[in-house]
């Protein structure tokens, strides 16, 4: 196992003042600058497919391209990202990472509006977005450790969790009803302006980094060849990156057919879908205001096989509201309610795990690996979700991610988490023996 000690770059840039994020400077205008930028893509995440969908009359493929053009990037860069970023200043590179989305969102917004615009542009679009969000999520996750100190990581990500829920519950809502006066090219313009607010946030924060010496770094190779190996070394890490990657695989099938799915064949309007998706999202802030709180109750190790088994309970009233004598609206929301607030307490278990069990040298290159492994398989589901639709159709293929959801959760559910209580931390083993008795310790 890699050893625990940091270099000089470990250090926390400003240790959190006192018991609450809430006082912490830096990090309210980190949280500021991620509330603005996450608002204005929940509004591109809806505008963008009903371009897509309603003016260019996308297909069931051509909207699996789509989605496999916005995470592409992630298999294409993920790994060396992660060495480049711990490289740099993460600040910068959040701020670079703001800059490039708002560029390539203007582009856009200009062929929308006069009549440019394509599926090939919509592709390229969708890959440089997913590139420049690559950098930006990378910094961002190792940013928060050295930003915030490890005592206030679960309380960080908790706080951005909710962020991040707030949008995905107020931003598709906002985005639909936007939608009934104005054209898909004005709304997602306004997630120009929110990334550029979102960089004048961050630009704003005063700590600064200590890079390490240019005469310690390594060959990129042998960077990316150590944040994998510390990835696979650890065996509970590798169980819950296998779960994850199942999961989006699956989840990119979703993701591609949904537009399709509310617009056409369940014949909702753009501002119905907007609902189910804003509703959907109160699943995911609660997850992320009782999330920590959970944790604690059930257990920080228990509750990863918990939260990953439970997504797929809900799912199969996806393809179902089809046919139940219930309205379409009522049955999507209740299904998507469900998942998110799984989705979002198994994120904050596993990311605040990752973040704790880590040395902080190798953040960068450990969340990059990770993210190379359980994003780049993406494309492949949104690849798969789109030739499904084309040949079974959207309601049939539906199925397929419910069955792979319990599928994905079997690494986690298979494994001694059961048993746990507390995960280990760094410089701790990461047991995976079944006959391995579960940590003394009990979570406060």
């Amino acid at each position: 196992m890699t050893s625990p000690q940091a270099g000089p770059a470990a250090a926390a840039a400003t240790p959190a003042p006192g018991p609450s994020l809430w006082r912490h400077r830096d990090f309210r205008h980190l949280w500021a600058g991620d509330a603005f930028g996450q608002l204005g893509a929940q509004l591109t995440s809806i505008a963008l497919p009903v371009l897509a969908v309603q003016i260019l009359t996308a297909t069931e493929w051509q909207m699996g391209l789509l989605s496999a053009a916005g995470m592409a990037a992630f298999l294409l860069i993920g790994l060396p990202t992660g060495a480049w970023v711990d490289r740099m200043h993460k600040r910068r590179v959040l701020i670079g990472a703001d800059l490039l989305r708002a560029i390539v969102l203007v582009v856009v917004v200009l062929a929308a509006l006069t009549d440019h615009a394509s599926m090939p542009l919509l592709y390229a679009a969708a890959f440089a977005l997913g590139g420049a969000t690559v950098f930006f999520d990378v910094a961002h996750q190792s940013y928060i450790p050295s930003l915030v100190g490890m005592d206030h990581v679960v309380e960080g990500n908790s706080k951005l969790q909710a962020t991040a829920s707030a949008a995905r519950m107020s931003g598709p809502a906002i985005g639909g009803n936007l939608l009934r006066w104005f054209t898909p090219g004005t709304v997602i313009g306004i997630n120009a302006v929110g990334y550029l607010i979102s960089a004048v946030f961050v630009w704003r924060i005063k700590a600064r980094e200590t890079l390490p010496r240019r005469e310690d770094r390594r060959p990129l190779a042998v960077e990316i060849r150590e944040g994998l190996g510390f990835v696979f070394s650890e065996r509970l890490l590798i169980r819950m990156v296998a779960c994850t990657a199942l999961g989006n695989l699956f989840w990119g099938i979703v993701a591609a057919l949904e537009a399709l799915y509310i617009l056409r064949t369940l014949g909702q309007s753009e501002a119905t879908m907007g609902l189910i998706l804003s509703g959907a999202s109160i699943g995911g802030l609660l997850g992320a205001v009782s999330g920590e709180r959970v944790i604690t109750w059930i257990g920080e190790a228990r509750i990863i096989p918990v939260a990953a088994l439970g997504m797929a309970v809900p799912l199969p009233l996806l393809p179902l509201a089809a046919v139940l004598p219930v309205p379409p609206a009522l049955t999507l929301t209740a299904s998507l309610f469900a998942t998110m607030y799984l989705m979002v307490v198994y994120n904050i278990a596993t990311v605040s795990f990752r973040q704790r069990l880590c040395p902080p040298r190798l953040l960068g290159r450990m969340n990059a690996s990770v993210r190379f492994i359980v994003w780049g398989i993406s494309p492949f589901g949104g690849l798969l979700g789109g030739w499904l639709g084309s040949a079974w159709g959207t309601t049939t293929a539906l199925w397929v991610p419910v069955a792979g959801t319990v599928l994905a959760a079997m690494p986690v559910v298979l494994s001694p988490l059961w048993r746990m209580t507390e995960l280990p931390r760094a410089g701790e083993p990461a047991i995976d023996s079944l006959e391995t008795p579960a940590s003394p310790e009990t979570p406060a």
